[in-house]
């Protein structure tokens, strides 16, 4: 039964348990690297419940739930996602590519192409970067593939979110 966001909100946690357990996810995982605005994670947890994503990993700076923020922003969709905090995106990756994980940054860099060019396979792992100044240096180097929107107009790029949700219906 899907939920509106005021039963989302009164979700127990008792209840967000049985409704995970219940859950068959996609193999697809965000990983969140020094996401700094809680309004973008809590958004960011909204997607990962539409795409019906299996984890989503918060690095580095990015603030997590309870935060009251990420709690409001994401209308209590962090009850029923799985996520887990890692100190770097690297421990991320290393346990997910340990799983066979495909793991694709989102970002405009040297060697990206065009995420309608990618090959997407599953499992996958996302990785979206901070606000400003995207996925880090390290955290490309990891990636298998990097992929990018493009852009046309004078701003350089999108919201972490409408990157992550762009690329994310793209793959599945």
């Amino acid at each position: 039964m899907k939920l509106n966001s005021k039963q989302l909100r009164a979700l127990t946690e008792k209840e967000a348990i049985l409704r995970q357990a219940q859950d068959k996810r996609r193999p697809i995982y965000f990983i969140v690297e020094n996401v700094y605005d809680t309004y973008n994670v809590g958004g960011l947890f909204r997607l990962a419940d539409a795409l019906n994503v299996a984890k989503i990993y918060l690095c580095g700076d990015t603030e997590f739930p309870p935060n009251h923020k990420i709690v409001k922003a994401s209308i209590g969709t962090y009850k029923i996602v799985p996520w887990e905090y890692k100190s770097s995106a690297k421990e991320a990756i290393d346990e997910l590519k340990k799983s066979g994980v495909q793991v694709m940054a989102v970002e405009q860099a040297k060697g990206s192409i065009d995420y309608r060019e990618a090959k997407y396979s599953l499992p996958l792992a996302l990785i979206v970067g901070n606000e400003t100044s995207g996925v880090t240096e390290e955290t490309l180097k990891l990636s298998d593939q990097i992929v990018e929107i493009p852009m046309w107009g004078v701003n350089t790029s999108l919201n972490v979110i409408v990157s992550a949700a762009i690329v994310g219906y793209q793959a599945v």
